[in-house]
């Protein structure tokens, strides 16, 4: 069974073509900079080798439109028509409290997702435009939805709960959703069977470190806590985003400049985090050279960045009444070696203990335990898989029609 998974962000749609039966990418790619003159389409071919096509690109329909013609291409294609697709599952970021699971997308569950509009506005709109352009491409292919939000739902009503007055969450559905779910629910029960420990039986803090980061305390298979909220926002510093930050705060500056609601919403978002501390880039590999050489607000920004992930493990940890497995995952958890050394020194109270050396061999690509055998915590780095959730669950959905 071939799946197409789509990921589509607000000027940009990116995918992966799945035979999931062998789990095999036959290809994988993405369209950049949709609307804008200079957009284009990258793509990466099995083995290894990439391609970008300068194309004309208006909308999210012409970016899915590329891609399909890419992907049946005499020069680049690996199928032969749209036939041979079987299905499309699509990553939703916000299923707010109507979804729990991966559903099959039908006139009802796009109203749904439309109704999250309020409290997804920068991801829903856009996720609904690739919804639609299969729809008007594909009519005759079956669509799943594979939601950010979905494995959080078993977070209990003291997580999730703001302090708030209950009008905000009865009529407003204000409350924590938490993010990155997909990702949360593979690595923690990937890295419990790298580490020869039943998911099923333990408590993991999955850490997913990357541009965007979230941890998630998860228990016997269930996120019971994560750090995340209502919006991707709250929680860890990341790379333009600022993370917990006193509401005060906000509203204080808002108040002296004058600021609106959307003006501080592109703040937090977009000119915080690593980026805001620092002056640099949001790019962390950018900030290690920059306090490698000597930058005092590179180094700030380390430090910042890596006692909010110790705080947070720490939390989870009292949470769950102790840990079984920490596992590290995302473009930092899987790359940032100095970053995992850092932060399991800190852990020593546990008797977390980690092989310096193998920490030091894992990135790039690579993942396994780092953790010794006499270390009262597993360690485990794993690499992340969205896409083969997607299309693993798309295939349960689809097959069971």
């Amino acid at each position: 069974m071939n799946i197409l998974v789509l990921n589509c962000g607000s000027s940009s749609a990116k995918y992966k073509l799945i035979e999931i039966k062998q789990n095999r990418t036959l290809a994988e790619g993405g369209v950049e900079k949709i609307g804008l003159p200079d957009a284009f389409i990258k793509l990466k071919f099995p083995d290894g080798s990439k391609k970008q096509i300068d194309l004309d690109i208006k909308d999210h329909q012409g970016a899915i439109r590329a891609i399909l013609e890419a992907l049946t291409s005499d020069e680049y294609g690996c199928i032969k028509g749209y036939d041979q697709i079987d299905a499309v599952g699509h990553r939703v970021v916000h299923g707010g409290e109507k979804f729990s699971q991966s559903v099959l997308i039908t006139d009802e569950v796009k109203a749904m997702i439309r109704e999250c509009y309020d409290i997804a506005p920068l991801h829903n709109p856009v996720n609904m435009a690739g919804i639609d352009a299969i729809d008007a491409i594909l009519p005759h292919v079956p669509q799943v939805a594979v939601f950010d939000t979905a494995f959080h739902q078993t977070m209990s009503k003291a997580a999730y709960m703001y302090a708030l007055p209950e009008r905000f969450y009865t009529h407003d559905h204000v409350r924590r959703y938490g993010f990155h779910g997909t990702s949360h629910r593979y690595v923690s029960r990937k890295a419990c069977e790298m580490a020869g420990i039943d998911p099923d039986h333990a408590r993991v803090v999955c850490c997913h470190i990357g541009n965007g980061a979230s941890i998630s305390a998860v228990v016997n298979g269930k996120s019971i806590d994560t750090s995340m909220g209502l919006t991707p926002t709250e929680g860890l510093m990341m790379g333009t985003r600022s993370g917990d930050v006193d509401p005060g705060a906000l509203l204080y500056l808002m108040e002296k400049y004058n600021l609106t609601p959307k003006q501080m919403v592109a703040i937090i978002n977009k000119e915080s985090g690593v980026q805001g501390v620092t002056g640099i880039s949001s790019d962390m590999r950018e900030i290690v050279d920059a306090a490698d050489a000597g930058n005092a607000k590179a180094r700030l920004a380390l430090d910042m960045y890596e006692l909010r992930i110790l705080k947070y493990i720490g939390a989870y940890v009292a949470e769950m009444n102790g840990v079984d497995l920490i596992a590290f995952t995302g473009g930092v958890g899987e790359n940032q070696t100095p970053t995992r050394r850092n932060v399991c020194r800190n852990l020593t109270y546990l008797g977390v203990k980690i092989d310096e050396t193998l920490n030091d061999e894992l990135w790039h690509g690579k993942d396994g335990v780092i953790s010794t055998p006499d270390s009262a915590v597993k360690v485990v780095v794993t690499l992340t898989d969205e896409e083969y959730m997607i299309a693993r669950d798309t295939e349960a959905i689809v097959e069971g029609l």
